[in-house]
């Protein structure tokens, strides 16, 4: 047998500093034991593990030292070192491979016919076997190393942001991720998040989608089969569905499935969402607030017991998913009862994340807008977006000091098309001309132009700014909440 040998009390205190640091939230604002293994202050980035690879010299120095002593596998090690070395020989061969991932998140991203490159993976199996891992054991650290670059990319580079709400928003999904503890949760709960659901709060238009995918397409997904390939690409992972779309009569189909001849219509079987959502997917449910107390019921039954029925079925299905769920409606208005069941509600929030407003992450930094609006322009006209940006943001300055952008991000996506087309953005919901929108609605009225829709949808507005929730709308008018709602947001 090989002699087990010490770690010296520096390496020791070095490698300790290290793992603890490297395998804390990443988004996380104590940047104090960075600094101390950098040897000077951490500058301020989205993520701290930007500044990972400026550990390596210090890490390469030390391991090299060890090696000389003979001192290069798990089993070299003493069994109180052994812990410590595992995690220190993660991150290293983390390190040298997470680019090589990064390209294969980037093929799967473009959508690409042609296969991808994954010849790396037998290196770095063997790396991992050269440190002393168990062959099968090394599969399941790549693919956590797949997990972890999935994770970076939806919610470092997919969300737009340095803002104090931005970096909190960003703490908040790797959490609902990793955990708080990502050391544990690679011993106890890699995948095994299925029954962790995610509730998602926020003002219409401030990215709670966007906040749900981050979340669903950094699950855990294994390596499977001879040829080293990943058990699903990012792109099968997450299953989106707005609830407030869907009518009553066919909500329960699409989330459910049905059999043939269960309804008129029904010619034949049909899979609903939460039996398309395999173990590792998530299901995101927009606009949960807006379903019926039926509805409700049943998804209720979904988050304790994980079985459904599909319509004009009398027999349970397994659901093996995760599910995020998001709403508008505010956390003291899905609590006071009103329309929402509350044993529905503490199901659903095993873990609640407030998406920030426009309004609050510009509150906080100003900037903050600029790098929104290189972003949307981006996505809009690609490589056009330089020359447009100037012209853009100067429009922009004409708004009203300190302007509340109502629909936030949404909003501020529509602004600059309408910059773009017409030199200018005058927001609906401000003075044209001089009159504001109720004015000018009270004006068509009397004046016979308008229809039975825009004069409803018009008073639906104008109760709801009084009021300030769809449930006193509803209630005036005697329309159901979701019709209202939709009158008031047209």
């Amino acid at each position: 047998m090989p002699t087990m040998r010490h770690l010296s009390p520096e390496d020791r205190s070095f490698f300790a500093l290290l793992t603890e640091t490297v395998y804390a939230n990443p988004f996380g604002t104590d940047q104090e034991r960075l600094s101390r293994l950098l040897g000077r202050a951490a500058p301020s980035t989205v993520s701290q593990a930007d500044l990972y690879d400026k550990l390596m010299p210090a890490l390469e120095t030390r391991l090299e030292a060890l090696r000389q002593r003979g001192l290069e596998r798990l089993d070299q090690f003493c069994a109180e070192d052994q812990t410590l070395m595992r995690q220190v020989f993660l991150f290293h061969g983390y390190q040298h491979h997470y680019r090589l991932v990064d390209g294969l998140i980037e093929h799967q991203r473009r959508g690409r016919t042609s296969a991808a490159d994954l010849s790396w993976i037998p290196d770095l199996l063997n790396r991992l076997r050269d440190y002393g891992f168990d062959p099968q054991e090394s599969r399941r650290w790549v693919a956590l190393y797949y997990q972890l670059r999935r994770a970076y990319d939806f919610i470092e580079r997919a969300l737009v942001g340095r803002s104090e709400p931005m970096r909190t928003l960003r703490r908040s999904l790797w959490n609902s991720a990793f955990t708080t503890d990502l050391r544990s949760y690679t011993q106890l709960l890699w995948g095994r998040m299925q029954d962790f659901s995610t509730l998602l709060l926020g003002e219409t238009g401030t990215g709670k989608g966007s906040a749900a995918a981050a979340i669903g397409r950094s699950g855990a997904i294994p390596l499977e089969g001879p040829g080293h390939r990943f058990a699903r690409g990012i792109e099968e992972t997450f299953i989106a569905t707005n609830l407030s779309e869907l009518s009553e009569g066919l909500i329960e189909s699409e989330l459910f499935g049905h059999r043939k001849g269960a309804f008129t219509g029904a010619v034949d079987n049909h899979d609903g969402l939460f039996a398309r959502c395999d173990s590792y997917g998530t299901l995101f449910l927009d606009e949960i607030g807006d379903v019926s107390l039926p509805v409700q019921t049943k998804l209720l039954r979904v988050l304790q017991e994980r079985t459904f029925t599909p319509v004009g079925s009398h027999k349970p299905q397994r659901f093996e998913g995760r599910i995020v769920a998001a709403t508008n409606r505010s956390l003291q208005e899905l609590m006071s009862g009103s329309g929402f069941r509350r044993d529905f509600f503490y199901r659903l929030s095993g873990n609640i994340i407030c998406v920030p407003t426009l309004r609050e992450r510009l509150a906080d930094s100003p900037d903050e807008l600029e790098e929104l609006v290189a972003a949307l322009l981006g996505r809009m006209v690609g490589e056009a977006a330089d020359a447009l940006q100037a012209g853009i943001m100067e429009a922009l300055s004409e708004l009203p000091a300190n302007y509340p952008w109502p629909g936030n991000v949404r909003e501020l996506e529509q602004a600059l098309r309408r910059i773009i087309l017409n030199g200018c953005y005058v927001p609906d919901a401000l003075p044209g001309g001089h009159e504001s929108a109720a004015d000018a609605w009270i004006l068509s009225a009397e004046a016979g132009s308008l229809d039975a829709a825009e004069l409803l949808a018009g008073y639906c507005r104008q109760l709801y700014e009084k009021l300030g929730t769809y449930e006193a709308v509803a209630r005036v008018t005697g329309l159901d909440r979701r019709t209202a709602k939709r009158h008031i947001h047209g």
